[in-house]
């Protein structure tokens, strides 16, 4: 390749494409897929080529162009065209009299996760966002792909329709419905079953603990639910794909397809087996919100470039809200496993310090350079979309179902969403979205919004909870210990301090993230040590924690507080009137005597 060169792209009228794709695979312990980009009726002086650096439902600049190597092109006739890379996701290749381009290039996929892509001798797994070039004014133009496996036995699942007579040959029409459509290539098991009239897969790769027909039968479960929810499936199959994996967990989200992370023998305990299936009904939901109920900062994908929103605490949190509700109404778990994990959630919330400093629409906007990159200070200065979304979500569905007796909940608003911006796939303001929560809600919401959503306050939740009998009240596991304020790890024998709470007298007192915690008043400590230890001493006592700071010994004198809570948890009020006991009723779906 040529020294970067800058060719401004033709102006003039361009007929319209063939593209077609191959990948292959030979030596898949290689971990490289081998690409080959082939466009025909090409008429321009030359190509520009792209490569998103994102791709649609994780926000984050991933630099998928980071792993290409080998790139080179080509006319029909096998002479070489000059390429030139322009920046570090576009290339441009000089076209003058060719009408048919091939261009060949390898890309490196050693990373398993839900939004890159993996080869091994067991599979390939790509992301088209993480593997495919699109051209600039082109993504429109249907696309095909064509896959070769390394050995015949390997077989290819995607949620795209294969092309009639050609082998493992799929179409796209156009680059956006390729980008959503992910590509499992291996000896996977794959289960065929139908829900509501329409086919679904299910496609498993790895070794593990699951059991097929109990994940399929709640899977049904969830479907029926959500399709209840909205009126019907917005697509004539699904696929979900679920990779089991060492370690590690989550999801991404397609129009007709999900992808899955999950730990491979996570299956069998009852609280990882429900985590799962808040999984599978957290990637479902978004098929309505997110993919087709979509922010109008997402409305068009702009695959260069961070897509800015203020809503997804909506998009991602209000999910997040039903990944916990869906599994309830599906019977997989019962109302008390409900509020449990409703206070599990608020736990998160209230022992993040970062909830007093970032609001949830300066989360969602910030997930780009935030979210995905956690530091040392992250747990003192932000918050969770994810999170906070999902509990400004509860805190609506309670508001709007005590002022409407549940006549009305925010179920109501999702199906609102759906009519006006999802059938027709529109892109809603931030405006937009608190009309249709208030129309509903059939009040003015500005003050919970500028509290709330736009500001820091603490979340007002036994407020919200007494309509319905209920309270949320903190619990110190071990009234003991006296607050420090620190989180210790032990790694290759070192005792490192990984956070210090924001006000907590540890950092009042000098003490850093990143220090290495050697003894409480001259006495050897270890984090497994540090609780029982700290359990010497009284609340306002003054103690010498010593450390390394930087390779620099330090001792700091540190003032204990009161312990805090370290859990929180929903639980009955007591004596509950006919009414709270009715709104409780109305919610759950259950006499309130269930969980008491």
């Amino acid at each position: 390749m040529q020294a970067p060169a800058i060719h401004p792209a033709s102006k003039e009228p361009r007929s319209t494409p063939t593209i077609d794709y191959q990948v292959a695979m030979p030596q898949p312990e290689s971990h490289l897929f081998e690409v080959t980009l082939r466009v025909q009726g090409w008429q321009a002086p030359i190509i520009d080529l792209k490569m998103p650096v994102w791709t649609p439902g994780s926000y984050l600049v991933r630099e998928y162009s980071k792993h290409l190597q080998g790139f080179s092109a080509s006319a029909a006739d096998g002479h070489s065209l000059t390429g030139r890379k322009l920046s570090k996701n576009h290339w441009q290749v000089e076209t003058s009299k060719v009408t048919e381009v091939i261009v060949r290039y390898r890309v490196f996929a050693n990373e398993l996760s839900v939004r890159t892509n993996h080869l091994d001798a067991t599979h390939g797994y790509f992301n088209p966002a993480a593997l495919f070039f699109y051209l600039p004014g082109f993504e429109q133009c249907p696309i095909r792909v064509t896959i070769v496996p390394p050995q015949p036995d390997w077989r290819v699942t995607t949620p795209l329709p294969p092309v009639s007579g050609q082998a493992d040959t799929f179409e796209a029409p156009d680059f956006d419905t390729l980008v959503d459509s992910p590509f499992e290539i291996g000896s996977h098991r794959v289960y065929d079953f139908e829900v509501l009239g329409k086919p679904h897969q299910l496609a498993i790769w790895g070794e593990g603990n699951p059991k097929p027909e109990r994940i399929i039968e709640d899977i049904k479960k969830i479907i029926r639910v959500e399709a209840e929810l909205f009126g019907g499936l917005p697509y004539d199959r699904y696929l979900f794909l679920l990779h089991l994996a060492s370690s590690g967990g989550g999801g991404l989200e397609h129009k007709n397809a999900c992808s899955l992370n999950y730990p491979r023998f996570a299956f069998r305990a009852k609280d990882k087996y429900n985590r799962f299936m808040q999984l599978v009904a957290h990637e479902f939901f978004h098929l309505w919100n997110v993919k087709r109920i979509r922010p109008k900062a997402l409305e068009v994908f702009d695959y260069d470039q961070e897509n800015y929103t203020p809503s997804l605490w909506f998009s991602e949190g209000t999910t997040s809200y039903y990944d916990l509700v869906i599994p309830k109404r599906a019977g997989i778990y019962d109302a008390k496993a409900f509020l449990d994990n409703l206070g599990k959630e608020i736990t998160r919330l209230q022992t993040t310090r970062g909830r007093l400093v970032q609001p949830a629409s300066e989360s969602s906007f910030d997930a780009w350079i935030k979210l995905y990159r956690p530091d040392a200070n992250s747990g003192n200065a932000q918050i969770s979309y994810y999170l906070k979304g999902e509990l400004i979500s509860f805190l609506l569905d309670l508001l709007i179902r005590a002022r409407h007796g549940n006549e009305r909940s925010l179920d109501d608003v999702m199906r609102h969403m759906w009519q006006q911006f999802g059938q027709p796939e529109i892109g809603f303001t931030p405006e937009e979205l608190r009309g249709a929560i208030e129309s509903v809600a059939g009040i003015n919401l500005g003050d919970f919004f500028n509290r709330y959503v736009d500001g820091t306050e603490e979340l007002p939740f036994n407020e919200y909870l007494e309509p319905f009998g209920l309270r949320l009240v903190g619990i110190q596991e071990d009234e003991l210990v006296p607050h420090l304020g620190v989180t210790v790890k032990t790694e290759n024998g070192r005792e490192l301090i990984k956070f210090v709470e924001a006000g907590s007298p540890a950092q009042l007192a000098g003490v850093d993230a990143g220090d290495e915690l050697l003894a409480i008043n001259g006495i050897r400590v270890t984090s497994e040590q540090l609780s029982e230890r700290l359990k010497n001493y009284e609340v306002g006592d003054r103690i010498h924690i010593t450390v390394f700071h930087q390779d620099e010994l330090r001792t700091c004198l540190v003032t204990l507080e009161s312990p805090r809570p370290s859990r929180y948890q929903i639980v009955a009020v007591e004596n509950p009137s006919d009414t709270q006991k009715q709104n409780f009723a109305g919610w759950i779906g259950v006499p309130m005597t269930t969980i008491l």
